[in-house]
């Protein structure tokens, strides 16, 4: 147990299939990037749901904070041609 605290933790990206994005799957401790990409391998992967995998030791993640998101969102909602809801559509174009 005091070994895994001392390896540091990897949040582990699994595309499924090629052409779509990677999608976050989860985090894992591993003592290096190959062992962390061995053991999402192994963890994440069982029943062939992968073509590619990435590690991030999760350090390196930065992200916003969830306090500031509307400050820090809000400048976007002054610029309405991002919301393209003025927009007329025909009746036939459905699911928009």
């Amino acid at each position: 147990m005091d070994q895994k605290k001392e390896e540091p933790l990897w949040e582990v990206f699994i595309r499924s299939r090629q052409g779509l994005e990677h999608k976050h799957a989860g985090s894992l401790h591993a003592a290096d990037a190959q062992m962390a990409i061995e053991n999402a391998r192994d963890v994440y992967t069982r029943r062939m749901e992968g073509v590619s995998i990435w590690v991030v030791e999760s350090k390196y993640i930065h992200a916003t904070n969830p306090d500031e998101a509307e400050s820090f969102f809000e400048p976007a909602n002054d610029k309405i041609y991002r919301h393209p809801t003025f927009y007329d559509l025909p009746d036939e174009l459905k699911y928009m």
